[in-house]
C-alpha cells in the first residue's frame, strides 16, 4: 500500500480562464464586479430582513437563510479567485484545499436546501392559507434552517476526510481557481471508487431530494392554484410563486450542466469545465438579490426605509 506522505505534493496549483492567462488582470473585473455584486447584494437582502419586523415571516427568513448561504459560497471561493486572478498566487496547499472544498459544498448544498425551505412556505401559503401562521411558526422555522446546515454539514464532513488518507502522485494542477471535489477526486493515484460512491450517495441525498421535493411541491401549487375559481385569484397565488421559481432555474440549470460535463464530458475543452463551474459558484449569489428585489416590493420598501434612516 502506499504511504500518503510518500506520493502527496505539497501543494496544488490553481488554474484561471484556461487560454486567458495571460490576461488575468482584465479577466478579474468581471469576477471582481460579481463579487462585489453578490456580496453587496445578499449582505443588503440580509440586513434589511435582519432590521426591518415587518419581513419576520415565513417567506423573508427563508430568504435570509438563502443570502447567508450564498454569502458563503461567495466568501469560500473569493480569497483564491482574487489570489489567481490578481496576484498570479496560484498555489494552495491539500489542507487548505480540502477545507476550502468543504465549504463550498457545504454552502451550495445549504442553498440547495433552503431552496427546498422555501418551495415548503410557498406551499403551504397557497394550500393551507389560514393554517399557514399557525404551521410555519419562528421555532419550527429555526429548525427547519438548522435541520438543513446540519444536514449539510454531517454529509460533507466525511468528503475531505477520505481524500486526505488518498496518495495524490499524478498531476497537482487543479482545473480552477479554487478546489472542487469532481476535481480533486480525479488525481489520486489510487483506487477513488468509495469517494466516487460517497460523493454520489451526498449529491443524492441532497440535489437529488431537494429537487424532487420542489417539483412535487410546485405539483400541489399547481392543482391548488387551478382549482381557484377567479384569474384574479389564481394570478395572486402564481405572482407569489415567480421569485422562488426564478431562483430554482437560475441555482439547478447550471449545476445540472455542471455535473453533465463532469460525469459525461471528459473529452471537453478545459474552458467548458471552467465556465460551466464559474457559473454554478457566480452567477445565483449575483442574481438571486437582484430577483427578489426587483420581485417582492417589500424588500424595496424596507430598504428605502433603512436608507432613509441612515440619511436623515
Amino acid at each position: 500500500m502506499f504511504s500518503n506522505h510518500s506520493f502527496l505534493p505539497p501543494t496544488f496549483l490553481l488554474t484561471g480562464i484556461p487560454g486567458l492567462e495571460a490576461r488575468n488582470i482584465w479577466v478579474s473585473i468581471p469576477f471582481c464586479s460579481a463579487y462585489a455584486i453578490a456580496l453587496l447584494g445578499n449582505s443588503a437582502v440580509l440586513l434589511v430582513i435582519v432590521k426591518d419586523r415587518s419581513l419576520h415571516k415565513p417567506m423573508y427568513l427563508f430568504l435570509s437563510m438563502l443570502a447567508v448561504s450564498e454569502l458563503g459560497v461567495s466568501l469560500s471561493t473569493l480569497p483564491t479567485v482574487l489570489n489567481v486572478f490578481l496576484f498570479d498566487a496560484r498555489e494552495i496547499g491539500l489542507d487548505a484545499c480540502l477545507g476550502q472544498m468543504f465549504f463550498i459544498h457545504c454552502f451550495s448544498i445549504m442553498d440547495s436546501g433552503v431552496l427546498w425551505a422555501m418551495a415548503l412556505d410557498r406551499f403551504i401559503a397557497i394550500y393551507k392559507p389560514l393554517q399557514y401562521a399557525a404551521i410555519l411558526t419562528n421555532a419550527r422555522i429555526f429548525m427547519i434552517g438548522s435541520g438543513v446546515a446540519l444536514k449539510s454539514i454531517v454529509l460533507l464532513a466525511p468528503l475531505p476526510l477520505l481524500l486526505r488518507e488518498l496518495p495524490f502522485c499524478r498531476s497537482n494542477v487543479l482545473a480552477h481557481p479554487y478546489c472542487l471535489h469532481p476535481n480533486l477526486i480525479r488525481l489520486p493515484c489510487a483506487d477513488t471508487t468509495v469517494n466516487s460512491l460517497y460523493g454520489l450517495f451526498v449529491l443524492l441525498c441532497t440535489f437529488g431530494l431537494d429537487s424532487l421535493f420542489i417539483v412535487l411541491s410546485y405539483t400541489v401549487i399547481v392543482k391548488t392554484v387551478l382549482s381557484i375559481s377567479s384569474k384574479e385569484g389564481r394570478l395572486k397565488a402564481l405572482n407569489t410563486c415567480v421569485s422562488h421559481i426564478c431562483a430554482v432555474i437560475v441555482y439547478y440549470t447550471p449545476m445540472i450542466g455542471l455535473s453533465m460535463v463532469y460525469r459525461f464530458g471528459t473529452r471537453a475543452s478545459p474552458l467548458v469545465h471552467s465556465l460551466m463551474a464559474n457559473v454554478f459558484l457566480l452567477v445565483p449569489p449575483v442574481l438571486n438579490p437582484i430577483i427578489y428585489s426587483i420581485k417582492t416590493k417589500e424588500i424595496l420598501k424596507a430598504l428605502g426605509r433603512l436608507l432613509c434612516r441612515k440619511v436623515f
